[in-house]
């Protein structure tokens, strides 16, 4: 299964990063996307590190993080800047999708 993880706040880390590890665990695949004030989360290590995770895609609306002012050159190269479109592809392609 594939799970979709829409991040539109920056108020649940612990709750995105359980939700992950326990997909995981389970053999699941798990994207997630980053928009609006969620891109604050960026700045996270614990929430950063969640790419590096085998069976983890990240991408982020670039577009909401410029204007939150998030350096994006800091962030790591596994996180996927894009657009809209990729929240788009992730609602497509995901057998379920939690917004938090």
């Amino acid at each position: 299964m594939k799970l979709g993880i829409l991040i539109n706040t920056d108020r649940h880390l612990q709750h995105v990063v359980g939700i992950t590890e326990a997909a995981l665990a389970r053999g699941h695949e798990v994207q997630i996307f980053t928009m609006d004030a969620g891109t604050r989360l960026l700045n996270s290590p614990e929430y950063s590190a969640l790419c590096r995770m085998q069976g983890v895609t990240m991408n982020f609306c670039s577009l909401n993080a410029k204007q939150g002012g998030m350096p994006l050159e800091a962030l790591s190269e596994e996180i996927n800047s894009g657009s809209q479109y990729d929240n788009a592809v992730m609602n497509h392609s995901a057998d379920r999708v939690i917004v938090l």
